[in-house]
């Protein structure tokens, strides 16, 4: 073996494996299950995720209530993202997340709540905005 192989290998080394690209994109999803009540996860490979509900090999929630279908999802660009919206829509009642689910906007518009806030000693109403 020559040096200039020798050389070649140890930058190699040094350099590490190249960079894999990310094949799957971060998703936040709703499941509908077998009794009609709805299940918010997140997770990067979302048809993989779908199965091992179907399996029983997904939350304990999903696992007595099959078979589920996946009626909602939406991808982000990072997977703290997706587990931030997750979080938010499991707060939510039924029948927002039906609204939501229906892009009923209307009906989304009434869960706006409004808020009170301290502001430099003064009372405010804050609206909490929807990120539909």
């Amino acid at each position: 073996m020559g040096e200039n192989s020798l050389n070649d290998q140890r930058a190699n080394c040094i350099e590490g494996p190249p960079k894999r690209k990310r094949i799957f994109m971060p998703y936040m999803y709703i499941l509908e299950c077998a009794d009609g009540t709805y299940y918010t996860g997140s997770t990067y490979n979302l048809s993989k995720r779908v199965e091992e509900h179907n399996q029983g090999e997904g939350a304990n929630y999903t696992s007595k209530r099959l078979p589920v279908k996946l009626i909602y999802s939406e991808e982000f660009n990072g997977i703290e993202e997706a587990f931030k919206r997750e979080k938010q829509i499991q707060n939510w009642n039924h029948a927002k997340k039906k609204a939501l689910l229906e892009k009923d906007y209307e009906e989304l518009k009434k869960y706006v709540m409004k808020k009170p806030a301290i502001f430099d000693g003064n009372l405010f109403y804050i609206f909490i905005q929807l990120t539909v």
